[in-house]
């Protein structure tokens, strides 16, 4: 969603509290407090997304702080903290649908290649970044545009969108 040093701010008034900490004796013990995360909540609709795929088990959305235009997360319906923790059908469909919209993206916007990360350190909740770059540097996250505009966002949304639906996709959003 929103990553980077300089964009940090920004992303606490998307990402509420995940856990809270309390005192045991001596110790000090994480009490694992199961909340909703910022993407459940714009997989809900509670908050907005620019949704580009919307699949039984996976969607896709544009980031609201890109690195690059396109710049696209793909994400689990299910709230799952670590990919390393999806079953292997769920993860086979995060990749079915990885390749997909990366193709669109490529057929979108004029880059190198397609840059892929599992970062998840900001959101505890499976998902993946594809990126339009042309360099390694492309993918610093501390680059994040945390005030990218939102006309620019919704027209790059669009981009993808049409060409999904080219590639003959039916789980296009929109």
């Amino acid at each position: 969603m929103v990553f980077g040093n300089e964009s940090r701010a920004a992303a606490q008034r998307f990402v509420p509290a995940l856990r809270t900490t309390r005192s045991v004796g001596d110790m000090s013990t994480d009490s694992a407090k199961p909340e909703d995360s910022v993407f459940t909540k714009i997989i809900r609709g509670d908050f907005p997304g620019r949704f580009v795929w919307e699949g039984p088990e996976v969607v896709a959305f544009l980031t609201i702080a890109p690195l690059r235009p396109g710049h696209t997360l793909v994400v689990t319906r299910q709230q799952v903290d670590q990919w390393t923790d999806l079953d292997e059908a769920t993860w086979q469909e995060v990749a079915r649908v990885q390749l997909a919209v990366a193709t669109a993206l490529k057929a979108s916007f004029a880059c190198e290649r397609i840059g892929s990360i599992i970062a998840g350190l900001e959101v505890p909740h499976c998902h993946v970044h594809l990126v339009p770059i042309d360099h390694e540097s492309d993918l610093n996250f501390a680059n994040a545009d945390s005030a990218a505009n939102p006309e620019d966002l919704d027209l790059a949304a669009e981009q993808i969108r049409s060409a999904l639906r080219e590639l003959g996709h039916r789980e296009v959003s929109g």
